[in-house]
């Protein structure tokens, strides 16, 4: 971590806090003592589950979709930082949800911007993907256009002294949704992994990996940046030997 101070009794939201790297990030941020911790999704079950799995004074539950910009602009009042983890991720969801994905990526994104200058919030970091890089379906194009929105606002800046900036992922390994519990469901299952094609590559990181970046773009940020994380590069076909080997023995399977 750059600056353990940068969170201290500060504040935070954290939009999508019940998603698998919104939950990380609320973990991590209550190891720097913040003052709170306000998870902002709109799952019930998840945070119920949450709140009695870590059951932390310092947390606040909200149900709530950025869709719904009255309620975050309620969620934000006295808020310093907010780490907007929200969006519609699944590639085949938002290719046959195409508007959805419009709605909480583009439009959801917006709101979240146009709160956080209007509540006064002092810095906003949103999560974004290497999908956006020459995107060719709804999932890229969509979050492309979330970051262009996050870094819009300095054109029409003013007074406002909210700062912005994003930070891409690679694929999350571990992450709901992610390639890893699908390999296992299958090895456990039928045994049979399927691939689309072995010689794809992929950009890879861990969901720890991942929230380091992050809090510490919320440290070094000065506004308008795009950080990248250092990823390696990993070929399909590899991943799921990988994974294969690792799953195989602990479902009783000869790899």
């Amino acid at each position: 971590m750059k600056s353990k101070n940068e969170f201290r009794n500060k504040n935070i939201l954290v939009t999508g806090g019940t998603g698998s790297i919104g939950l990380e990030i609320v973990e991590q941020l209550l190891k720097y003592k913040p003052r709170v911790v306000r998870i902002f999704a709109r799952h019930e079950d998840r945070h119920h589950h949450i709140m009695q799995e870590l059951g932390n004074k310092k947390l606040r539950f909200i149900i709530g979709d950025i869709r719904d910009k009255d309620r975050l602009k309620l969620a934000m009042e006295d808020v310093d930082i907010v780490f907007h983890a929200a969006a519609l991720k699944h590639v085949p969801l938002c290719e046959y949800n195409p508007f959805e994905a419009v709605k909480t990526n583009i439009i959801g994104t917006q709101n979240v911007i146009e709160s956080a200058r209007e509540m006064g919030v002092k810095k906003v970091i949103s999560i974004s993907t290497d999908k956006v890089v020459d995107p060719t379906g709804v999932l890229g194009t969509s979050k492309l256009m979330g970051e262009k929105l996050s870094l819009a606002p300095y054109f029409c800046q003013g007074d406002n002294k909210t700062k912005f900036s994003c930070v891409r992922f690679g694929n999350v390994l571990g992450s709901r949704g992610s390639i890893l519990p699908l390999i296992k469901k299958q090895v456990f299952g039928k045994g049979v992994v399927t691939v689309t094609d072995s010689d794809m590559t992929r950009f890879v990181m861990t969901i720890p990996q991942a929230v380091k970046l992050v809090l510490n773009a919320a440290s070094v940020m000065r506004g308008q940046e795009v950080f990248i994380l250092k990823m390696p590069s990993v070929r399909l076909g590899d991943l799921v030997q990988a994974a294969i080997g690792y799953y195989a023995p602990l479902a009783g399977k000869k790899v």
